[in-house]
């Protein structure tokens, strides 16, 4: 369902921009009405209902919003002065994305339930390896870039307490620890005010936490609200795992519909793999879904997978070229 909103101004340049880029960029989550007139605010929600209404300090300070969810404020330097503190302030003139993402934090916190929660709508693929340095995030990102190039929608989620998202993505934007601090509120909306979307690459993927140590904090119900949110608006959900094997990396496992465990084909990948394979039953449980990619042109003498998948070595010391250099290989249109 879309959120209803009102842009109430009468700097008509300024109203019809944002609403073009709303209705254009955001259609799936806004549906956008227009004031540009004080005196016509009270008509214009008698007539309809909105959701949330953003506007003037001068003119939603002095409206009914008993019909409103959400009331918020347009401000800058020069109108700041003598608006009322207990109205949330959206800054007025900066990037539309940023205030689309204040707009449905705000809303978040105050909308009730989750209208599709439960109800998926993508796969959810786990990238794992028991081995470090093998090139895991590379794979993770490579598979992503594969389904969007095959006009799919894909969202990577990085779990790892040391995320080197940044290395991957320049986008600036709110971190996921401000999701992680409110998932028990409307967290699928929440999502949308986080997530960024790569320009080059067409991935949807989240700033890494403020602390390292956030991931830690959260718990297995936190971490299965996080995963059944991410995954309800996108096609693939590429979550990015650590090379630890606990009770919440089984879970993930468990649950994921492919599994791609990473090997760089070193002596060291090889006999973690193997450990992995011969003395822990996720390996029994899980190998109908499980496919080995050996990374860097490695080799691999493990045949208890169905399915090995071979990347070439990538002559290059840029992340994002080695990812979307890989991401051509068709053996990952699993």
């Amino acid at each position: 369902m879309k959120i209803q909103l009102l842009i109430a101004t009468a700097e008509s340049d300024y109203s019809d921009f944002l609403s073009n880029v709303l209705s254009t960029k955001y259609t799936d989550t806004f549906s956008v009405g227009i004031c540009s007139s004080k005196e016509k605010l009270d008509d214009i929600l008698s007539a309809k209902r909105y959701d949330v209404v953003i506007g003037e300090h001068d003119w939603i300070s002095s409206f009914n919003t008993q019909s409103v969810k959400l009331v918020l404020s347009l401000w800058n330097e020069q109108s700041l002065s003598g608006v009322n503190e207990s109205i949330v302030k959206v800054r007025k003139y900066q990037r539309i994305s940023t205030i689309v993402s204040d707009i449905l934090e705000h809303y978040a916190t105050i909308a009730s339930g989750l209208s599709k929660f439960g109800t998926e709508r993508g796969k959810i693929v786990a990238v794992w390896s028991p081995a470090g340095g093998t090139g895991k995030t590379s794979v993770a990102l490579s598979y992503a870039t594969r389904k969007v190039s095959q006009g799919l929608t894909a969202t990577y989620l990085n779990l790892e307490h040391f995320a080197g998202t940044t290395a991957y993505f320049s986008g600036e934007g709110k971190s996921i620890s401000s999701l992680f601090e409110k998932l028990s509120s409307n967290a699928e909306i929440l999502v949308k005010s986080v997530r960024q979307r790569d320009s080059g690459s067409g991935i949807s993927y989240f700033i890494p936490p403020t602390n390292y140590d956030d991931i830690n904090e959260l718990t297995d119900e936190d971490i299965n609200t996080l995963i059944s949110v991410c995954v309800l608006d996108c096609d693939f959900l590429i979550i990015d795992l650590p090379s630890i094997c606990d009770k919440r990396t089984k879970s993930i496992l468990d649950s994921a519909n492919v599994i791609l465990i990473v090997s760089d084909g070193s002596k060291v990948a090889e006999a973690k793999i193997n450990i992995f394979c011969s003395q822990h039953n996720i390996f029994e449980d899980n190998k109908h879904k499980m496919h080995l990619v050996l990374n860097k042109a490695g080799r691999s003498t493990e045949s208890r997978f169905e399915t090995i998948i071979t990347l070439p070595m990538v002559q290059t010391d840029d992340p994002v070229s080695i990812y979307k250099t890989l991401s051509g290989n068709t053996g990952l249109d699993h």
